[in-house]
């Protein structure tokens, strides 16, 4: 009984010690160059989107209703 109120008393402040707010870099540091051909720096929220390789969309529509398979000829039942 005691360990589970331990380890909520040592969860609870690692959970409250999140904080909202916008990303800035640090004191001293300052967001990267400007990409070859902007004219400004991207901002945090810019620099956080992923882009289209990193994330790519499912370009294959998955089956809605079940549907009788083919015959695989490769689906042979284990040796033995």
């Amino acid at each position: 009984m005691r360990r589970p109120l331990i380890l909520l008393a040592l969860a609870l402040p690692l959970a409250a010690c999140g904080r909202m707010g916008d990303l800035e870099p640090r004191e001293g540091a300052s967001l990267p160059v400007a990409p070859y051909g902007a004219s400004e720096p991207l901002s945090a929220e810019e620099l956080l989107e992923l882009d289209p390789q990193a994330a790519p969309e499912r370009s294959v529509e998955l089956r809605r209703e079940s549907e009788e398979r083919e015959d695989d000829p490769f689906d042979l039942p284990p040796e033995g």
